[in-house]
């Protein structure tokens, strides 16, 4: 989000401005999840919003996060138009319900369980294709 963006914002209200525009990236990824899931919605945006609801709820990163800069540029540029796409091609009405059922699931208390399972999911992910590669790369 550029600083433009925030214009007439104070700048001791720029990280408030910042943390509200993240629960907003939050709650529109987490309805996309749910329009995507609607039969209203186009294979072309289903296969879309998988692809950015994966990458924005992966731990796994193209650039990892630590790497000054670059680490958060990949989440700044690639899921907002990610998201964007995906809106454009997602009828309005659909939208409007999956984002009702995302308000109504961020109001519940936050699952640990579940990010363990995710993590444990990409961990078994990760095992598996490196056997794979080493049984496939080791052979020859």
């Amino acid at each position: 989000m550029a600083r433009a963006d925030l214009e007439g914002v104070p700048e001791s209200r720029f990280g408030d401005a910042l943390r509200a525009k993240a629960r907003s990236l939050q709650r529109e990824t987490l309805a996309l999840y749910h329009a995507g899931r609607d039969p209203r919605t186009p294979l072309a945006a289903r296969l879309i919003t998988i692809l950015v609801v994966a990458y924005a709820l992966s731990p796994i990163d193209l650039i990892p996060d630590f790497i000054p800069v670059l680490g958060l540029l990949d989440e700044l540029i690639l899921i907002p138009l990610g998201i964007a796409l995906a809106l454009r091609l997602i009828p309005a009405e659909a939208m409007a319900e999956a984002r009702a059922r995302a308000d109504a699931a961020l109001a519940r208390p936050e699952s640990y369980a579940a990010a363990a399972v995710i993590l444990l999911i990409w961990i078994a992910a990760a095992i598996l294709l490196s056997t794979w590669a080493y049984r496939a790369f080791a052979a020859s």
